[in-house]
């Protein structure tokens, strides 16, 4: 009702489904497809450990920083026009990562990534949402959404076969000409929409907010270097928590916040964010250090690392077709709450691991696990903008998004900590009365920055085989201990979302 449309491109609406899909196709895709070459990336740019964690997190901070505040430019000044500026700068972020010689151009590339998505990212459905009305806007947004369960599906094996073909610097540079491709779509046959009554960004909700994020995840990720009891880390943990509180004084007294805080209280709003934050936090951040194992541990390549993770994307794809229909017939929370739990199951599953395990070991878990993101997904879309009215919708699925964002980027800094102190503990407590007792430091290093084949190459041989059974034994004791606490995010957060989701809280849409 509030929108107007400025006829300033022509051509017919399914044109803007194809120039959507292509940017969702390669925002997504480059969520999954860097995991299978973080291991290339490390050692090509002599990476460490803590610079394999933010060529993750620096792109899931600016997405999650800036998804509502994008959002809310493009409905003052066009939402073609934010989605053709978010298609360039990540197109040429894209190049920028391609290209990069050190580990800090690369998670500065990354960062530009995640503001090019955010702008993408933000106005995508509401492209859709303008563009397309009754039956054909069902067939639009059921598109996308296959489009992007295909997208996570084939992730891994796509950035598989550029990384094992060609070199990890193509997973990157393959987004140029499906960028140019979408880029010229958008600016010659995608109508331009905006808000009559959009509100201003809330520059200081957006400044704060990212602020505190940002000094949790670099105290967190800080912390698996120096220690929790180092003066920076909780200067940084202390320095989060002051703008957190500042954040919410600032959103509270704001005319047009950022963040609604009146949707918190809706229980059911509530349990929707709790399950985003423990499905990213819990599973995603996994596959991170899931990849390590697979390729660092057992030596398997970035192809058939990617074939092995097709395991834990058949069971997503299989069940979310499943979820999706079900969603109509049965409650919300009959759907979220057990798919939370079997994540927390799969999870549990592929714990037990030893230096001797294979990769058959993860089967079991990674197919549960699967299972359950397949059955929280589609629901919890419908739980993000389901409890409020229309006009609020935009707002509440950004935050939803924010908050699956603000999971990986937490969970994949906290996990990593606790793995590194507890694989430096085990390659301590393996060594001890060996030969290689003294080199024990040196060897939890390397393991932690991938750079066990050269610690392999100086080693005497006759010690290879022991340090083998140390490198394996540590890593997979490292790994065992975040399995568990993952699994205890998800079964905490089943708990949380079946006493909050509430199918009274869901809005009774008008057959119009």
């Amino acid at each position: 009702m509030s929108e107007t449309q400025d006829r300033q491109a022509s051509g017919p609406k399914w044109w803007t489904l194809t120039a959507v899909c292509l940017g969702t196709l390669m925002l997504l895709l480059d969520i999954t497809i860097v995991n299978v070459a973080l291991p290339q990336i490390q050692s090509s740019l002599g990476a460490s450990f803590s610079d394999v964690q933010w060529v993750v997190d620096a792109y899931a901070l600016t997405l999650a920083a800036l998804l509502l505040t994008t959002g809310s430019l493009a409905d003052q000044f066009g939402r073609r026009r934010l989605y053709l500026i978010g298609l360039a700068l990540f197109t040429g972020a894209s190049v920028l990562c391609g290209a990069a010689q050190s580990p800090l151009m690369l998670e500065l590339s990354r960062g530009a990534q995640g503001v090019g998505g955010a702008a993408m990212f933000s106005v995508s459905l509401a492209l859709l949402a303008t563009a397309f009305r009754g039956k054909d806007r069902g067939v639009a947004f059921g598109v996308w959404g296959a489009l992007t369960g295909i997208a996570v599906a084939v992730g891994p094996v796509v950035g598989g076969v550029l990384v094992s073909g060609l070199s990890w610097r193509w997973i990157f540079f393959v987004n140029v000409p499906v960028g140019i491709v979408a880029l010229v779509l958008t600016a010659l046959r995608v109508a331009e929409s905006r808000e009559k009554q959009a509100r201003r960004p809330d520059w200081a909700g957006f400044v704060t907010f990212s602020a505190a994020l940002a000094a949790l995840v670099y105290g967190l990720i800080e912390s698996g270097r120096v220690g929790f009891s180092d003066a920076k880390v909780l200067a940084c943990f202390a320095g989060s928590a002051v703008l957190l509180v500042v954040f919410v004084a600032v959103e509270r007294r704001s005319r047009h916040p950022m963040f609604d805080l009146g949707l918190f209280r809706l229980p059911t709003f509530v349990g929707g964010d709790i399950t985003a934050f423990a499905m990213s936090a819990g599973m995603f951040s996994m596959l991170l250090y899931l990849v390590l194992y697979l390729q660092d541990v057992l030596g398997y390549s970035a192809l058939q690392t990617g074939v092995r993770l097709l395991v834990l994307s058949g069971g997503m794809l299989v069940a979310s077709a499943v979820s999706g229909r079900l969603s109509v017939k049965v409650p919300i929370r009959a759907l979220i709450g057990p798919g939370l739990a079997l994540i927390g199951v799969g999870l549990l599953l592929m714990r037990g691991l030893g230096a001797t395990s294979t990769w058959t070991h993860l089967i079991p878990g990674l197919v549960i696990g699967g299972v359950g993101v397949g059955l929280v997904n589609p629901p919890l879309a419908s739980t993000a903008v389901g409890v409020v009215e229309p006009r609020r919708a935009g707002m509440a699925s950004g935050i939803n998004s924010t908050f699956r964002q603000v999971g990986i980027a937490t969970g994949i800094a906290l996990l990593g900590t606790l793995f590194a102190n507890r694989l430096t503990s085990a390659v301590t407590e393996l060594s001890a009365r060996t030969p290689l007792a003294a080199h024990s430091a040196d060897i939890s290093t390397a393991l932690r920055n991938g750079d066990a084949k050269t610690l392999f190459a100086t080693t005497p041989p006759e010690q290879r085989g022991q340090l083998t059974l140390i490198a394996r034994g540590a890593f997979t004791t490292g790994l065992n201990e975040i399995l568990l606490v993952g699994a205890v995010t998800c079964f905490v957060a089943a708990v949380l979302a079946a006493v909050l989701i509430r199918t009274k809280d869901f809005h009774t849409e008008d057959a119009g």
